[in-house]
């Protein structure tokens, strides 16, 4: 072979291994329509399974609780079967980006940061989150966490919160999951978590009161979340909210699994 003949070769592998490196980044994620998960008959949800009562899981070990009751009226809603996939903190919004689900039902709180990842429907659900801890730690404001060991469940909102108000010297321990942090907690790990009132309650079944409720450190409001540019998706699913907060369906559903009524929403995100 010619020296003009190998640097011809050269050249169009080179250009092809940077055509396979360009597809290789090229986003997975593409708009979809409620016509089109009508018409593939299955609407599959990503949502979390342990975030109790939000997410969790029944005794068939199958997915349970607020959002996934959410999830299945919504594919009532659309006259379609469902498909729970279980997710993570850290991997919901991958997966959703990579089109391994169609939207979150997974306690997804809004915020700015998301915005910018995901499209939102108007909020269906709220959560309090507080920095729930030892009794024997005296936190009374953020100056006090310093040389404090707290647990948050990397990626989440309490993460974003106790980072934002923690002075230097605060130990932030970050687990994979809330059941991770309540664990630490629990065993002595770490002085306090950040969590849901929700979590706070059940880690009160197990512990009694050893521990309470120190600072507030976001009231969060949850959204199903879609990929970027699926208007006509996210005026479906906006609809199919407004209706069953109007309706009472998911009060009804609220008070099932946190006892208490849906706060009242916000009409958007």
């Amino acid at each position: 072979m010619s020296i003009l003949n190998r640097r011809h070769l050269v050249r169009c592998t080179a250009a092809l291994a940077a055509s396979a490196l360009l597809v290789g980044f090229t986003p997975l994620a593409s708009a979809q329509t409620a016509a089109e998960i009508k018409s593939k008959g299955t609407l599959t949800v990503g949502l979390l399974v342990d975030f109790p009562p939000y997410g969790t899981v029944n005794s068939s070990n199958e997915p349970d609780g607020y959002d996934a009751d959410v999830a299945r009226l919504l594919a009532k809603d659309l006259g379609v079967k469902l498909n729970l996939v279980p997710v993570t903190g850290p991997n919901r919004i991958p997966f959703l980006l990579t089109n391994k689900v169609d939207v979150l039902v997974a306690s997804l709180a809004v915020t700015p940061e998301r915005a910018k990842q995901v499209q939102f429907s108007r909020p269906y659900s709220a959560a309090t989150i507080v920095l729930y801890g030892s009794k024997k730690v005296n936190i009374k404001s953020p100056a006090d966490l310093k040389g404090v060991r707290v647990g948050v469940a990397r990626a989440s909102t309490q993460d974003t919160a106790l980072t934002a108000i923690a002075p230097e010297g605060t130990e932030i321990r970050r687990f994979d999951d809330d059941a991770s942090a309540m664990q630490a907690l629990l065993s002595g790990q770490v002085d306090a978590i950040g969590c849901s009132t929700t979590v706070a309650a059940q880690i009160a079944k197990r512990a009694g009161d050893a521990n309470e409720s120190k600072l507030v450190l976001r009231q969060q409001f949850m959204a199903v979340a879609m990929r970027q540019g699926q208007a006509d998706l996210e005026k479906t699913v906006n609809e199919f909210v407004a209706r069953n907060t109007t309706n009472g369906e998911l009060n009804k559903l609220y008070q099932k699994w946190l006892q208490s009524d849906l706060p009242a929403m916000p009409a958007s995100n």
